[in-house]
């Protein structure tokens, strides 16, 4: 059984706060809180209290302040000697890095994360390390490795009773049956992380969920009526807690979900909002898929060949510096559709 989602990050004089408190109202109450803990000198309370700063400004894109607040969280940490608060410092960084495609990084923060939250005897945040590190190799196409990882945090997640992880897991393990193929695996477990979801009323894991199930309904059943409700759905739970990052994926996807009907326009459009979005939040793994989906539907609209072919090999080229296997097979495929040279420009 599972109880009400909770937001660990949410510490100190923040554990009031829900996970579906909007970004705006944390980033208000832990900005106040920062400063009156900052004047105290108490530094375990400012480190508590920057996290939820440093991750309200991250999920709002504003990647510069992010990046600011989880160091400053740290440095206070470190100052109290508190071990947990410093891991949870690490992964709001590592988070930050994978986020701005430094995936290296993120993997090195990450693990440090780990490490001290073991130290320090916090299970929570070495999982959501863990799940970082989970993530990192997911979204880079390394499923093999990875695979066995979000498995076991999944059976740890069910164990506790946590809500909020046993979706973050069930999604992971969903896309990477989707983008082997296995959509009917991959429907089954997008659906049971919506209603773990919504039974424990966390908006940001369904909204997440409902963009996996329309994708699956756009792929598998070419439904474009029904996976584009499901994104109207998902949105107005992203637009409700400032989801900005999430928002901008569900507009990539209604872009694809347009553009796998044929309805080009309609896609462009979309990716185009996607694209400028992501730029808006220095996201480049979602600018890159955004410009691959207008590529594709620039194409398809009558653009010069010459033209998508240095679009694709320089799209190849970026996804290989952030070292994105998976998506640069999309790109491939692309190129193959499209009838221009593979790989990256020469």
């Amino acid at each position: 059984m599972f109880g009400k989602a909770f937001a660990p990050e949410y510490q100190g004089a923040l554990t009031t706060l829900s996970v579906n408190s909007s970004l705006t109202e944390v980033l208000a109450v832990g900005t106040e809180q920062l400063r009156a803990a900052e004047q105290a000198g108490k530094n375990a309370e400012a480190a508590r209290s920057g996290l939820a700063v440093a991750e309200a400004h991250r999920r709002l894109g504003r990647v510069g302040e992010a990046d600011r607040a989880w160091k400053a969280s740290y440095r206070s940490a470190r100052e109290a000697g508190d071990l947990g608060a410093m891991a949870w410092a690490l992964w709001s960084g590592g988070t930050l890095a994978r986020q701005r495609g430094a995936l290296a990084l993120a993997r090195r923060l990450l693990g440090l994360a780990a490490e001290l939250g073991e130290r320090g005897g916090d299970v929570v945040v070495r999982g959501y390390s863990l799940a970082g590190l989970a993530e990192t190799g997911r979204i880079q196409g390394d499923y093999e490795a990875v695979g066995r990882l979000h498995e076991q945090l999944l059976a740890e997640a069910r164990r506790r009773g946590e809500a909020r992880h046993t979706v973050w897991a069930l999604e992971g393990i969903a896309q990477m049956h989707r983008n082997t193929g296995a959509y009917d695996t991959a429907y089954a477990l997008f659906e049971e992380a919506a209603e773990v979801a919504a039974r424990a009323d966390d908006r940001r894991g369904h909204a997440w969920a409902l963009r996996g199930l329309a994708d699956i309904v756009s792929v598998r059943d070419g439904d474009v009526e029904r996976a584009l409700a499901l994104l109207s759905e998902a949105e107005a739970g992203c637009r409700a807690m400032s989801l900005s990052g999430a928002l901008a994926y569900n507009h990539k996807m209604r872009g694809n979900v347009f553009y796998r009907a044929g309805r080009w326009a309609e896609a462009r459009e979309l990716y185009e909002e996607a694209l400028a979005e992501f730029r808006a939040m220095s996201e480049p793994r979602g600018e890159a898929l955004a410009r691959l989906g207008l590529a594709k539907s620039l194409a398809r609209l009558g653009r010069d060949r010459d033209e998508t072919a240095v679009e694709l090999a320089d799209l190849y080229e970026v996804l290989g510096r952030i070292g994105l296997r998976h998506a640069q097979e999309m790109v491939a495929r692309a190129q193959a559709e499209f009838g221009v040279e593979p790989g990256a420009a020469r």
